[in-house]
């Protein structure tokens, strides 16, 4: 019989190995249809070797969550004709080639309007893992959750900074892919730092949400953004804007596809290193 001593050794190993068991993740961005469908295909293929997850937002007239960078996205997509199918048309063109976890981010309106399970459904058969509705208070998701769960479509949830403990506790329990944690106050957008508060938040949600990875967002858009984020305890970073205003620069060109893949190459390092630094800070 082992000793106390050789127990609690191994039990140390037990901990190191659940640390490290897995890596973070970079989650990438990009609006449908931006600056046309036949892109957004290639932009996909292109960020695909450096993603854990792609993030494939649905056009909406009104998104409120948004910044101007992926407002205007937005509104490029939709004057060029976009319509929801074309969404679940290039998905379908991925899965040829590709098993990357997919979530669709869309407003409340766009489903409405096509009927939640309609909509749910035939994001299902495209190949889409998850979804995101921003705008969709928690409170008020009882059916959507309950579709989502029939057809086995993941439902991922959001938090802030000023989400009360009991509220993040549910939106954990209500979220069965990953949590979504807003990195600050106000919409999306890159920014130059993270405040202190950025940073407690990761570690309050961590220390009372025991279901769900959480990947943050809001904000990153470099390497030493991610490495920060991901070295106080984040499980994966989300990256929106930094990508959209490279397209919105270069357009649909070899040049885009080029500087999509410097940047998540950037950022996945950074993680590495965020990573690492986590991991030396954690080690027994």
């Amino acid at each position: 019989m082992k000793n106390l001593e050789n127990l609690e050794k191994d039990l140390k190993n037990d901990l190191k190995k659940d640390l490290k068991k897995e890596k973070p993740i970079l989650v990438s961005f990009l609006v449908s249809g931006d600056p046309n469908i036949e892109a957004t295909l290639k932009f996909m293929n292109a960020l695909d070797e450096y993603c854990g997850v792609i993030e494939l937002g649905i056009p909406f007239s009104d998104p409120i969550a948004d910044g101007s960078t992926i407002q205007e996205a937005n509104v490029r997509s939709l004057s060029n004709g976009y319509k929801i199918h074309q969404s679940f048309d290039v998905l379908r063109e991925f899965r040829k080639f590709s098993d990357t976890p997919v979530v669709l981010m869309t407003y409340y309106n766009p489903i409405y309007k096509r009927g939640i399970e309609n909509f749910v459904i035939q994001a299902k058969e495209a190949g889409a893992n998850g979804l995101i509705i921003v705008d969709l208070p928690l409170d008020e998701a009882e059916q959507y959750r309950a579709i989502c769960k029939k057809h086995d479509m993941g439902t991922i949830f959001l938090v802030a900074p000023n989400t009360p403990d009991e509220r993040l506790m549910y939106s954990d329990e209500a979220s069965t892919m990953f949590l979504y944690v807003i990195s600050t106050f106000g919409i999306t957008g890159a920014r130059g730092s993270f405040e202190k508060m950025t940073f407690e938040f990761i570690a309050r949600a961590k220390n009372l949400c025991d279901k769900n990875k959480l990947y943050v967002g809001f904000g990153i858009s470099n390497g030493e953004h991610a490495e920060k984020i991901i070295e106080n305890g984040a499980d994966g970073v989300i990256v929106g804007s930094a990508f959209i205003d490279i397209i919105k620069e270069y357009g649909d060109s070899e040049t885009t596809i080029c500087k999509l893949k410097e940047l998540a190459r950037e950022l996945s390092e950074g993680i590495n290193r965020g990573y690492n630094k986590y991991n030396e800070k954690n080690k027994y």
